[in-house]
């Protein structure tokens, strides 16, 4: 089972985190600017309103019926007007804004994402499912562009709105407004007793909702392999007890919230009917207008309105800052593997290289005293020592998990040995950038990959400035033209989503014709004929004749047909070298690879035989 990889996470709300966060909205500082003054414009108009409202009813209303009761009514409109003309202008400026934030910072965070995952080498994606990934890339990511695109926004507002209104209040009576300041300190008690209960219930939304994405992502990839074992109900059972669990958690973590604004909103209440008791008692005696207590109500309800839904974003933030967490974690992530700055600075890096500065590449290959293990895993090579030279042709043969793939994936620098040292041309290749080394590499893996596209469009994926002459001149050297020209529309045939459309054979030629494509110096082939008929295999096997002349190469093959032309074949067993040597040499000594040899002859023997009998008529 693959090991996930989920930090879990303890803490209370962080500034610290948010602040890093706010590195990657960088380019939209300005924006941030103007969006909380313009939302403190916004809230400069709510508090002018009950003002202009207080003077209409202490001048206009008490002396309609009066000549002259209306002098200066005309200005007062003009004023009203021109106040409620800038709000509506800054209610449309703080919706652009707002959007443009949100959009803005999903776009910057998916874009530094998506180049950290080009940067992580294959460790990371061995403890870290796809659909984790997808999460954070997707719900995740669209959390905090909303939560910093409008949260904000809510927060600017409302402070402009609670030091206004309270400052108003002091002035108009202060010893009332000191009652109604007495409900802060307990709004702040619920606030952080709630805070603590709301981050740990979203913190379990996110991490379920993540392995519900797992889930998909893995009933979508494997949907042939649960129709063939009629998995159907099984599955139906897990996901519906992860659904369940996400269910759970979604109402437990909505119910707190739920919880936690009424609480606000009740101890606002209770102060807004104090300073309405209290205002009316001062209007019967003389001590207020009835325009000022307006002034005062409207006042106390707009104090708590804005703690209402400061006490809101507040709950939101404690969601977005469970997202936040997880695509911090993802974008701070250092890679198993970097190039020193001294390298960097020479040779650059996998987005800036300085291709000038490169030597040119051999094939040369030398391991010298090399130990290597996966991250929390068994050891797999120990004091392995193997010295290849340019242009010759290695096949690694052994039973499974013997280490073949893991000597492959150290010289291409996938990882790096735990002891020892890997030189290439003579040279530690730490010594140089990954790019300089993995840029002339040609890899044909067993399960093949294509992108969504034509033929040629992969093909040339190999080398992105080659002409279609050759594109095609690559197809012809692996033969893989012959099928491809009987297509209806050739080399720009569309393969569908990762190739759907060829069969495997079809598929693997047209990875060779790709990494053949590159003119790799080093060549790996991994168990590239494993999965195909055996005509493709023979196919395959003439290509390799014509291709790997003067390459270093590597081949790892369960069938031993694929490597008897091979310069040396090792035998590895247990992460050491049991046997080397050409395959007649090995074939004298009647050792290990003899047996793998003369076992797999008798079985392909036998099931010839089976297959002749079975065609012979009754």
């Amino acid at each position: 089972m693959q090991q996930i990889e989920e930090r879990d996470y303890t803490q209370r709300f962080s500034l610290t985190l948010w602040k890093k966060l706010l590195r990657y909205a960088r380019e939209y500082y300005k924006d941030l600017v103007r969006l909380m003054l313009v939302m403190g414009v916004t809230a400069a108009c709510d508090v002018v309103f009950p003002l202009l409202t207080s003077y209409a009813i202490d001048h206009f209303v008490p002396n309609l019926d009066r000549p002259g009761g209306t002098e200066g009514l005309p200005l007062f409109i003009a004023v009203y007007v021109l106040v409620l003309a800038v709000q509506v202008i800054s209610i449309y400026r703080f919706l652009y804004l707002g959007g443009k934030i949100e959009v803005g910072v999903c776009y910057t965070i998916r874009k530094q994402a998506f180049r950290k995952l080009q940067e992580l080498p294959f460790s990371y994606y061995d403890r870290m499912p796809v659909g984790y990934l997808m999460s954070r890339m997707t719900s995740d990511t669209q959390r905090l562009g909303e939560t910093i695109g409008w949260s904000l926004l809510d927060l600017a507002w409302g402070a402009v709105m609670i030091v206004a209104s309270s400052v108003t209040m002091f002035l108009l009576n202060w010893k009332i407004t000191l009652i109604v300041l007495l409900v802060v300190p307990p709004l702040a008690l619920v606030s952080w007793v709630f805070q603590q209960k709301i981050l740990r219930a979203y913190r379990t939304v996110r991490k379920t909702n993540s392995r519900i994405t797992g889930a998909f992502n893995e009933g979508i990839m494997g949907a042939k392999t649960t129709k063939t074992l009629v998995l159907e109900d099984k599955n139906a059972v897990e996901f519906t007890e992860l659904t369940h669990e996400m269910k759970r958690s979604s109402v437990r973590a909505a119910s707190l919230s739920a919880a936690f604004l009424p609480i606000v909103v009740a101890l606002g209440s209770v102060a807004t009917a104090y300073a309405l008791w209290k205002g009316g008692q001062e209007v019967l005696i003389g001590g207020m207008t009835l325009g000022v207590l307006q002034v005062f109500i409207n006042y106390t309800v707009q104090f708590f309105e804005p703690i209402r839904n400061i006490a809101g974003v507040f709950s939101e933030m404690q969601s977005a800052q469970a997202a936040a967490e997880r695509v911090v974690t993802l974008l701070e992530t250092e890679p198993d593997i970097v190039d020193t700055p001294e390298v960097e600075a020479e040779y650059g890096d996998n987005f800036h290289p300085k291709k000038e500065n490169w030597p040119a590449l051999r094939g040369d290959v030398e391991f010298r005293h090399v130990d290597f293990r996966y991250k929390e895993g068994e050891q797999v090579l120990t004091d392995f020592n193997l010295k290849i030279n340019a242009g010759e042709t290695v096949a690694l043969v052994g039973p499974t998990g013997a280490g073949k793939s893991t000597v492959v994936n150290l010289i291409c620098r996938f990882y790096e040995p735990t002891k020892g040292e890997i030189l290439i041309d003579g040279v530690n290749y730490k010594e140089r950038s990954q790019l300089w080394l993995q840029s002339s590499l040609g890899y044909v893996l067993q399960e093949p990959r294509l992108f969504s596209g034509t033929v040629r469009d992969n093909i040339r994926y190999g080398r992105l400035d080659a002409s279609d002459e050759e594109v095609e001149r690559a197809a012809q050297l692996v033969n893989a033209e012959r099928f491809i020209l009987k297509m209806k529309k050739g080399y720009d045939t569309d393969v569908g989503e990762g190739g759907s459309r060829l069969s495997t054979g079809e598929k693997q030629l047209i990875s060779f014709a790709r990494a053949i494509l590159a003119d790799p110096r080093i060549f790996v082939l991994d168990e590239a004929t494993s999965s195909v008929d055996t005509q493709t295999e023979q196919i395959i096997q003439q290509a390799i004749q014509k291709v790997l002349s003067g390459r270093t190469s590597f081949i790892i093959a369960h069938r031993l047909s694929t490597v008897r032309t091979a310069d040396r074949i090792l035998v590895i067993d247990g992460g050491r070298i049991q046997e080397m040597g050409t395959h007649q040499e090995l074939i004298r000594k009647k050792g290990a690879y003899y047996k793998l040899y003369t076992n797999q002859f008798r079985e392909e023997s036998t099931m010839d035989v089976l297959g002749k009998a079975e065609e012979t008529p009754a």
